[in-house]
Parts: structure tokens; C-alpha cells; sequence
């Protein structure tokens, strides 16, 4: 039996009050979205299945971006954590090539010149449809419709990742479509200076210089990371077939980057957690396929904010101040400066009701403003979720959240994703969730296309399968079958922004894994396919996005200082267009290709310091990510990390 303490209700119901109060909000739209998730507890009661991954170590990591801070074995969530040791093997890799790395993303881009933007396509959903979050924290570009920009970040400043598939609106409202990927930074510190670094260079003359400073003092903490890098890369657009005597140049950039984050415990029950950011990139680019030209583009992006989170006997309130501003400008022939600023306030409660059952409530609200083209927005919501764990070998999270947007009006989503599991070797899982994304402000007023009659896009994603955990938590293995249903899409077309009818993605992930002494390996395939539907106008492919993705990694301990692994992908063929002549724009195919890479590290004075070569695309592979561009063939990164203490 579920027993609910009445001072814990009293608690709870009067954080809610208060939030009514400081919002003005209807009473009767607050009251229907704090009880949504009482009400799903009782009506979706009968909806099976729920998703864990890395089952080796459901029981030690715990989960933050859920935003209660919860065990992989506790939350039905469809999680993927790469870890601070995967991480530690690697530094010869940008971030964009990490996230490549897994089951479900395509990043578009990560193996063109290392300057050029990134696409990350979310089980076939491109960018916009999936937010990144920096410690749990909305990291947005406001200027350019929302996409992070992953160029802006170093891996060196990243502690682990943790990756939510599918849609998440109900904690993080809008754009979170297809997933979301919680960026968890380097903190704390042992007592005393702590440093540490990477030096490294590599093909295309690539420099990075790292360094990082941590510490703990009574009861202050802090750490510092600076990075500075930079290459010559290579040309970013191709050479056309008809001028292959022609010669481009190459197309470098050069990147600042600073992470500072600090903690302060008040006292036993109150803790706060400030930060700030900052990274300057300077990147050489073309005019188009085909096309070469001397462009620069100048990127800005400022983070500041403070985390603050107060214990209670029977839970903690987190209350979030976040400030993002981003400015680029670009040289070129068709020159510009976009600004973007956006600062979001989120206040939430984690409180346990009971020993199995646990609510999160809370408000957020956001102002968008993009300077050029002096329009603003705000986005307010009020959201909750229940946790219900341990039940047997039942578990279940439900919630809802109320969206008010100042420019399309009411919204309102929800999730439901329970799990069973059977002598915690196999795992059912399945959940439901809708999601929604805001026109955005270049959509709906910007210079090219405007249109403000656009509604938001909105969807409804479905997923389950099955885990499997066997051999003493030697082999482990997910299947995932997974659909997305959308609505409304925004998509540019030659009259501007529009409304697409629908569009429908669906597909599967596998995923086996093995651990033996000093041996690992992992695998997984990947199938996606997706339609769209526009009135009597219907597309059958993903434009740049493989239907078929094949990836294994293994890795084994040769020796007690000694690691090597070596890794394989493989991508089926894509569709693009050939955007080179644009009264004449024609679809085109890109041929499937594979990857070969190897990682060998040396560690040695008491595994202080550690020697590491990373090579990439060691077969030289010829291939196309983008028609008309080019993409690196072998290449080489090689340097030295170290920790002092």
C-alpha cells in the first residue's frame, strides 16, 4: 500500500500556491496541469514497458537531465550515458564526432572540414527537434532558431553525457521532438590545486591546448577550463567533376572556449552553484557546393546563470536563473550580424510522497529576443510528473505540462512510461509521450519568408522493446522499435515558411554489449525511415539521413597502463539535392560508406599523465556528407593529457 503523508501534501500544494501567485496564472489551468499527473497514474495504469540502458550500471549512475535526479534502474526513460571514461578516451575527438558515435544520431557534418556547421539528425529528426542542455541547464542559440551550436563546446570541459530519446516537451517543453542530450561539465574538486590538460596536434596542422584548474575549500568549490584551438582544415566545398585542375583553399577556424563553474554550501541545506561561459570562434567557410569563397563567420555565445537547490526533509527545491545571448556575425557576399538573447527562470520541487512514490512540480519561463530583427517572445509553462518505483518489479512516470506562448497561445503535453521486470535479467518497456515546437521568431517575422500564420508543430512518439541482462551483467542487450507522428511541420519552401500536413518517422534500434575481464564490446544497428505528407505532395526519404547504420566498437586493457580499441561504422545511401544551380535544383544520391578508427593510450607515472593516438578513417575512405562538400580521409590526432594533484 501507497501511503501519501498529509504534511507532505501541505508541502507541496503550498510551493504550488506560491508559484500561482508569482505567475498570475489561471488557477483552473495550473490546477489541470499539477494534476495531470495524479490522473495518468490511475488511467494509463494498464500501459506496459519502459527502457534502461548500460544494465552493468543501472544501479550506480544516476540520471540528472529526468530532473530527479534518478537511478538508470529506477526511470523508464530510453537513456544512453557515455561515460567520464569514454569521455577520458576521447580527447582526439570533438564533440560532434562522440555524439556520431551512437545508436539513433546522425551528425551531419562530423567528418566534413572541422569549421563547418553540424546537423545532428535525432532518429531521423534534424536539429531543431532535439535541445541540448549544459548540467541539466536549456542551451539554445536564440539568434538561429534554437540549435546548439556543438562547435562552441570543448569535449576536454565535459565530465559525461547523458542522452533521452524521444519526446521530452513534458519536462522541457518546446523543440524537445525527437530527444534531448544533457551535457554534464567537470566539478568539484579534491582539497588542494588540482590541474589538469591536453596538449595534442594533428592532421590539417589541428592545435588544442587545455587546462583546467579545480579545488575544494571548506565549503567552496570550483573549476576552471580553458581551451584554445585551431586548424588549417580543408577546403569546405568540393571541387567540382568539370574543374578538377581548379585548387581551393582551406577553409581553418580558430576557437576559444571557458568553462567556470563554482558551488558554495551555505549551509547543510542550502547550496549555490553559479557559472559562466564564454566561447569566441572565428571560421573560415565557402559559398556553397562547389563553390569556393574567402566567407568568415565570427560566433559570440555568452552562458551565465546560477543553479541554487534547497534540501528538505523529504526532497529538494531547485531554482535555476539562466541567461544565454549569442551574436554571429558573417563576411561574406551576403553579410549579416544575428544576435540572439534568452533567459529562462525554472523553479521545480522533487518531493517523496511516499518510499515507491516521488512528485516533481514546478514553473519555467523563457524570453526569446533576436535583436535582428527586434522581435521578442515568451514561452511559460507549469509542469509535473510521478514517479512511481519498486512496486514489485513495477515502476511508472507520468506527467503533464501547461504551455503559454505569448504568440500562438495554449499548448498542452504529456508522458507516460512504465517498466516490469522479470528476475532482473529482462526488462519490458514502452512509453507515450507528445511534444510540441514553437514557430520561431525568424520563421514567424525574420527578412526571408515570414509567416505569421504558422501553428506549432506538434507530435505524439510511441516506443518499447525489450533488455536483456545476462551472464552476471557480462552481456547485455536492447532492442528498441520506435514511432513519431507529426504534425504541422515548418519547412522552407520556395513561397517561404509553411505548414506541412505530416510528417511520420519510425524505425528500430539493436544494441548488444559484452564485458569479459579486460575485454568490452559494443555494437548496434539502426534503421529509420521517415514520409511526408504536404497535400497531394508526398516524399518517401530523409534528406542526408541513412535508413541503415551499423557501428562496433571494441576495446581491451592489453596491459595494466596500455588500452587500444578500434571501431567500425557503416552507413547505407542518402539522398540529398544539388543545390549548385537553383533554378535547376535536382535530387541526388550519395553513396553508402564505411569507417575504420583505432585509439591506442599509454598511461604511465602513476597514471597521472597519459600518451594517446587517435586515428581516424584509417582506409582513407572516400565518401559524401553534404552534396558538393568535402569530408577529411585519414587523419591523425595524437597528444598527452595530464592530472595533478
Amino acid at each position: 500500500m501507497v501511503t501519501i503523508y498529509v504534511r507532505d501534501c501541505c508541502t507541496v500544494l503550498c510551493m504550488l500556491w506560491l508559484f500561482n501567485l508569482t505567475t498570475k496564472m489561471k488557477t483552473k489551468k495550473l490546477c489541470l496541469s499539477v494534476s495531470f499527473g495524479l490522473a495518468n497514474l490511475v488511467l494509463f495504469n494498464s500501459i506496459v514497458f519502459a527502457q534502461e540502458t548500460n544494465s552493468k550500471l543501472l544501479d550506480t549512475v544516476v540520471v540528472t537531465a529526468t530532473k530527479s535526479d534518478q537511478k538508470q534502474s529506477q526511470t523508464g526513460k530510453v537513456i544512453t550515458v557515455i561515460s567520464k571514461e569514454q569521455i577520458g578516451r576521447s580527447a582526439g575527438k570533438s564533440v560532434a564526432e562522440l555524439l556520431g558515435e551512437q545508436v539513433g544520431i546522425i551528425v551531419n557534418g562530423a567528418g566534413s572540414n572541422p569549421g563547418k556547421d553540424k546537423s545532428l539528425f535525432f532518429r531521423g529528426a534534424s536539429s531543431a527537434y532535439t535541445i541540448v542542455l549544459l548540467d541539466g541547464i536549456l542551451a539554445s542559440n536564440p539568434a538561429f532558431g534554437g540549435a546548439f551550436d556543438f562547435r562552441t563546446i570543448s569535449i576536454d570541459q565535459i565530465d559525461h553525457i547523458e542522452i533521452l530519446k524521444g519526446g521530452q516537451s513534458t519536462l522541457y517543453g518546446s523543440d524537445a521532438v525527437a530527444g534531448v542530450i544533457n551535457i554534464v561539465t567537470k566539478k568539484g574538486g579534491q582539497k588542494g590545486n588540482n590541474i589538469s590538460g591536453v596538449l595534442s596536434a594533428g592532421s590539417f596542422n589541428t592545435y588544442k591546448g587545455s587546462l583546467g584548474l579545480n579545488s575544494s575549500v571548506d565549503n567552496f568549490t570550483y573549476n576552471i577550463n580553458y581551451t584554445h584551438d585551431r586548424t588549417d582544415g580543408i577546403s569546405e566545398a568540393s571541387v567540382p567533376p568539370t574543374g578538377s585542375a581548379l585548387a581551393f583553399d582551406k577553409d581553418g577556424f580558430k576557437r576559444d572556449a571557458l568553462n567556470a563553474a563554482f558551488s558554495l554550501k551555505l549551509d547543510k541545506h542550502l547550496i549555490v552553484s553559479p557559472f559562466v561561459r564564454y566561447s569566441h570562434g572565428k571560421y573560415n567557410y565557402d559559398n556553397d557546393s562547389f563553390s569556393d569563397a574567402g566567407n568568415v563567420s565570427i560566433s559570440d555565445r555568452v552562458n551565465a546563470g546560477m543553479q541554487s537547490n534547497l534540501q528538505l526533509n523529504r526532497g529538494k527545491v531547485t531554482l535555476i536563473y539562466d541567461h544565454e545571448s549569442n551574436k554571429s556575425e558573417f563576411i561574406s557576399t551576403y553579410p549579416g550580424v544575428y544576435q540572439g538573447r534568452m533567459n529562462l527562470i525554472d523553479l521545480f520541487v522533487n518531493h517523496d510522497l511516499s518510499k515507491n512514490l516521488k512528485l516533481l512540480a514546478g514553473i519555467d519561463n523563457r524570453s526569446l529576443q533576436v535583436k535582428s530583427i527586434s522581435k521578442e517572445s515568451n514561452l511559460f509553462s507549469a509542469y509535473t510528473s510521478l514517479f512511481l518505483s519498486n512496486i514489485g518489479q513495477f515502476n511508472l512516470e507520468a506527467g503533464g505540462r501547461y504551455n503559454q506562448h505569448s504568440e500562438y497561445g495554449d499548448n498542452f503535453t504529456y508522458s507516460v512510461t512504465p517498466s516490469y521486470t522479470f528476475s532482473k535479467v529482462v526488462k519490458l518497456f514502452a512509453s507515450i509521450s507528445s511534444a510540441f515546437r514553437a514557430p520561431t521568431l525568424d520563421a514567424l517575422y525574420g527578412p526571408y519568408g515570414a509567416n505569421l500564420s504558422l501553428k506549432p508543430e506538434e507530435s505524439k512518439s510511441y516506443e518499447g522493446g525489450v533488455s536483456f541482462n545476462l551472464l552476471d551483467n557480462k552481456f547485455g542487450l536492447r532492442v528498441v522499435g520506435f514511432k513519431r507522428d507529426l504534425t504541422n511541420a515548418i519547412v522552407y519552401s520556395t513561397n517561404g515558411y509553411i505548414n506541412q500536413d505530416k510528417q511520420n518517422d519510425k524505425g528500430f534500434e539493436i544494441e548488444p554489449s559484452f564485458k569479459a575481464g579486460k575485454f568490452n564490446a559494443n555494437a548496434f544497428y539502426a534503421f529509420v525511415e521517415g514520409k511526408t505528407t504536404s497535400g497531394s505532395n508526398k516524399v518517401d526519404f530523409l534528406l542526408r539521413r541513412p535508413k541503415n547504420s551499423l557501428g562496433l566498437n571494441a576495446g581491451v586493457q592489453a596491459f595494466s597502463n596500455l588500452y587500444f580499441s578500434a571501431a567500425f561504422r557503416s552507413y547505407s545511401s542518402r539522398t540529398d539535392f544539388d543545390f549548385s544551380d537553383y533554378t535547376a535544383v535536382k535530387k541526388v544520391n550519395l553513396d553508402a560508406y564505411n569507417l575504420v578508427d583505432t585509439y591506442a593510450q599509454y598511461t604511465f607515472i602513476k597514471k597521472h599523465v597519459k600518451l594517446f593516438v587517435d586515428l581516424k578513417n584509417i582506409l582513407n575512405e572516400k565518401y559524401v556528407e553534404v552534396y558538393g562538400y568535402n569530408t577529411m580521409g585519414f587523419n591523425v590526432n595524437t597528444g598527452i593529457s595530464f592530472n595533478i594533484r
